[in-house]
């Protein structure tokens, strides 16, 4: 079986026949999105429709965020790429692949932290590093910490992040910061409450892509997504790859944003 899913890894290409003199140029003539945000579904049905593992899945999906995370810093405006790596619900799966989930940060950084710091990519974590195994948080830190001072497009992994969570957790803060006279309640508006949110230094999302065919947002940046251009498509994460990351784009260029307005 593994000798099967590295066979096929050594040949996969995300996006077979993509032509970036075709989609990168007539792109960037439009609005690009300052930060897209992925959902990135589909790893365990992918494997197992060809008879692998769930973890066989994972594993390609990482070739996904590869391909990806280039493609969006190729098209040169995008500020910030956020992925969806683990949920707070994530922890209920079999042990086996939670364990195997939390050794990918350790793989990710032997084979592309380089590239990334090469790129001028920053890489950044979203979510509550309480729980996280030591492993998985050494390998977050080398990444961070690697990539501090870069300037470039922020790549961020949402991991052990919930919604409910953030916004609960933001809530509880601005009570403190009011009891203590820090803040007053009248002061506490959007623009406030944004402040104690974990995204708090990026742009909200212009963009959520979902893979996989599922239309829903599972828990993820409720606050952050109001105004968001929501793109789902069928396609499984392992197989989401530059030409439909570009596809998901030019959609986003032909929607009219009025954010409430006529």
């Amino acid at each position: 079986m593994i000798q099967r899913l590295k066979k096929w890894l050594v040949g996969y290409q995300s996006a077979p026949g993509t032509d970036d003199e075709k989609w990168i140029p007539r792109l960037q003539e439009g609005p690009i999105p300052k930060h897209v945000a992925i959902i990135m579904d589909g790893n365990g049905r992918w494997a197992k429709k060809r008879g692998m593992p769930r973890v066989a899945g994972h594993r390609a999906g990482m070739k996904s965020v590869r391909n990806v995370t280039r493609a969006a810093d190729d098209l040169g405006e995008i500020e910030a790429l956020t992925l969806y790596s683990f949920s707070t619900e994530n922890w209920k799966r079999p042990k086996d692949e939670v364990n195997f989930l939390m050794s990918l940060p350790e793989e990710f950084i032997r084979t592309d932290l380089d590239e990334l710091v090469e790129r001028n990519i920053q890489v950044r974590m979203l979510g509550n590093k309480e729980g996280l195994p030591a492993h998985t948080l050494e390998a977050i830190g080398k990444f961070e910490e690697a990539t501090a001072d870069n300037t470039g497009m922020i790549l961020n992994f949402a991991m052990n992040y919930g919604s409910r969570f953030e916004i609960i957790e933001a809530t509880r803060r601005i009570i403190d910061e009011v009891k203590s006279g820090k803040l007053d309640r009248d002061d506490v508006d959007e623009n406030v409450f944004n402040e104690f949110l974990l995204t708090a230094t990026l742009p909200e999302p212009d963009l959520m892509i979902r893979t996989s065919g599922e239309v829903r947002i599972s828990n993820f940046m409720l606050w952050q997504l109001a105004y968001s251009e929501l793109w789902f498509t069928d396609v499984h994460w392992p197989d989401f790859g530059r030409e439909k990351f570009f596809e998901a784009i030019q959609d986003f260029q032909r929607r009219s944003r009025r954010y409430g307005a006529v």
